[in-house]
Formats: structure tokens, C-alpha cells, sequence
């Protein structure tokens, strides 16, 4: 059998240049015995066109189910969704160096999250520290970053600590899934467009928290805020606006989107909230949300359904949080854990992870409905699609 080494070597050999008019797109997956995936894949994307290249492995990992990149170096981070490493509790994050040639992969750096279970990863703004959401744990975890992007372990002592435990106390409240909500679930976190908050969408709680960031000593603080959604909403991502005074938060449980806006405080307040099906569908028995994202115009909003295996698409209405449902759109691929929208916002990818594909739909810049283009590649096992962020993102 080939070693690891002699593998990568192959990859990079095997892999085309990336030429004008391409960009890298990675893809997230889960490796458990029952996917044939190895870790993250790579493809190119054609801006123009919108074709996607074959896959290939850019490197091996363990369920490396939420990427993101640093908005300068070339550098690419994965959590590692597990209960623990080396005998310790906890799941990992790993920084990835990305061959700019060919999107290829090389591990540079490893930490642990601190908690059990990281579904989600993001980088600040400025590319110093990476945060990390630890689902099964319900915690956040703050890893600073060194000038070359790799990673540093978090900060566990002393007054100030780069890691966060959210506490639960929810029994006899009525409304909530308890199967689904006998915890806390920190599933998302993003970081304010000035660097200075962190928001926290957490399942289990039904809440949105909000931490200072400390991004010299990659601290955070206590709760400074706590965003109250609806009981059995089940908050899972955040989308800001790029003009950052706006934001919507999808609920994975009552298939939902929520309508945020800034306040004083350094968290939002709640406006209106709207389904992301048609009403005829009244059967949401196995359905959920999953993915939520802004065009980067700004006019439109995306959801993804799972079970139904669709997008809703909204339009958004002025400079408010107010959301005209345009519709949903089929994603000829099961169960659409993720998506994004790829560079230039012409077109959006759809990650099928039961369908073990990567679907492609072109965008109508003038409504924001979506278009099926015909182009679907095989990705085992895809629930996390990721680009190459432009800088201050």
C-alpha cells in the first residue's frame, strides 16, 4: 500500500493548474465507515461558465465537516467533528496550506476545540484568530493564530480564556425539542464585521450568544448579550448582511428564518420570522434546515431545506430585515447540508450529502431565483462547500 506521503505526491502530480477564470472550491465531508470519503476534496470552478472540474483528495482528515479560509494567506482551515483525539476529550481544528498552484493541501498545525463534537469553524476578519463551535460539547473555542496561519492551543487559564461553556437550564419550558434540545448546542460562530463580537447560534438553547473578542490575547468574554428566539426554534447559522447592521439566523427545527438587526447593545434584535417552504407543505414530519447565506449584493437571501432537498429564495425588501418569499427551488441532491454562493455571485453550489454529489445553479442577478445548470459532480459524502475569501471578509 502507498504511504500518505507517496499519495499527496500522486495528487499533486495528478492535478491540473488552475488556470484564468478558475478558482479552487473545497469540499467538507463526513468519513465514517459508511462514506467513502478520505477528507477534503478539491475541484475547479469556472466563474464564467460554471462547470466544475473532477474532485480530488487535497488532503486526508477525520469528518472534516466545516472549512473556512484565511482572508489573506493561503492557508485553509477544517474542524475535525469527533468526540476526541488521542485519548483526550475533545474534537480538533487543523490548519491546511494551500498549494496555490493547484489547491492541493499540506497539514501545517492541529489544537484541540476544547469540547466534543466542532461543527463549525470561521476566521476573523483581520485573520488572527480561528473560532470553533463545539456542538456535542456546547462551547466555543478561540485559537489565536501565528503570522504564517498556523494554529496556537487556546487559551484555558487564568481571568481571561479563549474558551466559553454555555450552560442549559430549560427543564418544564414548553415548546422545546428535547431530543434535540437537552443541551446546549453551540452549532455556528461568526464574528462581527468589526472584529470586536462573536455570535453563537446555539440549537439547544434556542439563543443567539454574543462574546467580546479579545483578538490580541484570543479571549473571549463571558455572554455579553443573549439574542431570545422562538421555543423549538432551533437557531443553526448565521447570514450577516455586508452592510452589517442586518442579519438572518436559519432555524434547523422549525424551518424558519429569522430577521436580525443591530442594536445599542453589542448583539441584534429580533424582527419578524418566516418559513422557508410553501405553505402547502404542512407535512414537516423529517425536515429541516440547514444552510443560510446573503448574496453579496445584498438583495437576496438562501435557505436549504433538507428532506424537502431545496432552496428557499427571498428577496430582501429595502434596507429592512423583511423577507418576500420568492419560492424554493429543487436541489437535485439529497439532503443539502451546505452551500455556497461562489465568487462574483453568479452562481451557487449545493452540497448533497446523501446523494454524494455537488450540484451547480446559476443566479438571476435581476430577482435572485436560482436556475439549475446541469452541472453535478460525485463528492462522497459533501457537507461543507468553501472558497478562497476575499481580504476583509
Amino acid at each position: 500500500m502507498p504511504s500518505i506521503r507517496a499519495a499527496c505526491v500522486a495528487a499533486v502530480l495528478l492535478s491540473p493548474t488552475i488556470q484564468a477564470g478558475e478558482v479552487p472550491v473545497w469540499f467538507g465531508t463526513y468519513t465514517t465507515p459508511k462514506t467513502a470519503s478520505e477528507g477534503i476534496y478539491v475541484a475547479l470552478f469556472d466563474t464564467d461558465t460554471g462547470m466544475l472540474s473532477k474532485p480530488l483528495l487535497a488532503g486526508r482528515a477525520k469528518n472534516p465537516s466545516f472549512l473556512a479560509s484565511h482572508p489573506r494567506l493561503p492557508m485553509l482551515y477544517a474542524v475535525a467533528e469527533i468526540a476526541g483525539n488521542d485519548g483526550k476529550p475533545g474534537g480538533v481544528v487543523e490548519a491546511f496550506e494551500i498549494d496555490e498552484a493547484t489547491g492541493i493541501l499540506a497539514s501545517r498545525s492541529a489544537e484541540s476545540t476544547g469540547g466534543a463534537g466542532p461543527c463549525h469553524v470561521t476566521v476573523d476578519p483581520e485573520g488572527r484568530v480561528v473560532l470553533a463551535a463545539n456542538y456535542g460539547g456546547g462551547s466555543v473555542a478561540c485559537l489565536r493564530l501565528t503570522a504564517d496561519g498556523w494554529l496556537e492551543p487556546v487559551v484555558m487559564t487564568g481571568s481571561a480564556s479563549g474558551f466559553v461553556q454555555h450552560e442549559w437550564d430549560r427543564s418544564g419550558e414548553p415548546g422545546i425539542d428535547l431530543k434535540r434540545q437537552d443541551k446546549p448546542h453551540a452549532h455556528s460562530v461568526d464574528v462581527s464585521p468589526g472584529g470586536f463580537s462573536v455570535f453563537t447560534c446555539d440549537l439547544g438553547l434556542d439563543r443567539i450568544q454574543v462574546h467580546g473578542l479579545d483578538r490580541e490575547r484570543a479571549t473571549l468574554n463571558p455572554v455579553r448579550d443573549s439574542v431570545r428566539l422562538a421555543p423549538g426554534a432551533g437557531p443553526r447559522h448565521l447570514a450577516i448582511h455586508p452592510d452589517g447592521e442586518r442579519a438572518w439566523c436559519v432555524n434547523e427545527l422549525n424551518l424558519t428564518v429569522t430577521g436580525l438587526r443591530s442594536s445599542v447593545r453589542p448583539g441584534f434584535l429580533v424582527d419578524e420570522t418566516c418559513s422557508t417552504l410553501p405553505p402547502e407543505v404542512t407535512d414537516r414530519t423529517g425536515l429541516s434546515c440547514a444552510e443560510i447565506a446573503v448574496h453579496p449584493h445584498g438583495k437576496f437571501v438562501y435557505a436549504s431545506n433538507r428532506g424537502h432537498d431545496s432552496l428557499a429564495m427571498f428577496r430582501i425588501v429595502g434596507d429592512t430585515t423583511h423577507l418576500e418569499f420568492l419560492g424554493t427551488e429543487p436541489t437535485r441532491a439529497k439532503t443539502p447540508r451546505h452551500f455556497a454562493i461562489a465568487p462574483g455571485g453568479k452562481f451557487l453550489l449545493v452540497a448533497g450529502q446523501a446523494s454524494n454529489t455537488v450540484t451547480v445553479f446559476a443566479i438571476d442577478p435581476e430577482t435572485g431565483r436560482l436556475r439549475f445548470t446541469g452541472t453535478s459532480i460525485e463528492v462522497p459524502s459533501p457537507v461543507c462547500v468553501a472558497f478562497r475569501r476575499s481580504p476583509g471578509t
